[in-house]
């Protein structure tokens, strides 16, 4: 009975795939634990989510992060999301040498829609793993914010949902203030 192999690209191949045209110069792909996953498309209320997301963001930044959207994140080897929004510490290059890592980032966020179980699922745990200290999804279709926080090997210790009439903040930034229903309104 013939073995089924999986072959995991790092994310050094990866890169090599885009440089050589084997991935489009247009390809909407992430590399996660080593797989390259196709990316959805991105629908109105999804993008206007980000963009709602993006504006709070850099009005309470006053240079204390830097707001990246749908950019690179090397986890590991093996890993390389495009997580929505991330919140990272400043770099005098503005990441132009290197994409950021974990030891970067104060907060990832994941706006889920059709990817609602590869977050969950796959992209949280590598989160995790990867020791990222906090990880929100914002569930469009439950019109919730899933907050974790305390990262592990597994995933996160601590979940709490936000649900319109409630405000979220970054655990670095309490002063950075997100009102659930303003940011989930149609």
């Amino acid at each position: 009975m013939p073995v089924e192999v999986t072959h995991r690209f790092t994310v050094r191949d990866y890169h090599r795939m885009a440089e050589t045209g084997v991935l489009r110069p247009d390809a909407r792909v992430e590399l996660l634990d080593g797989r390259i996953l196709d990316m959805s498309p991105i629908g109105p209320f999804h993008g206007g989510v980000v963009n709602r997301l993006c504006r709070i963001f850099n009005l309470h930044a006053r240079g204390r992060w830097l707001v990246t959207v749908q950019n690179p994140l090397r986890l590991d080897e093996y890993s390389e999301p495009q997580p929505d929004l991330m919140l990272l510490r400043p770099a005098a290059d503005d990441y132009t040498r290197r994409h950021p890592e974990p030891g970067d980032v104060w907060l990832v966020i994941e706006v889920a829609d059709t990817t609602l179980e590869l977050d969950r699922g796959e992209k949280l745990p590598a989160y995790g793993r990867a020791g990222i200290p906090e990880v929100w999804i914002v569930n469009l279709p439950e019109l919730v914010v899933e907050v974790y926080r305390e990262p592990h090997l597994a995933g996160y210790a601590q979940r709490r949902l936000a649900r319109a009439g409630e405000q979220i903040s970054p655990a670095a930034f309490p002063d950075a203030s997100v009102e659930v229903g303003a940011l989930l309104a149609r």
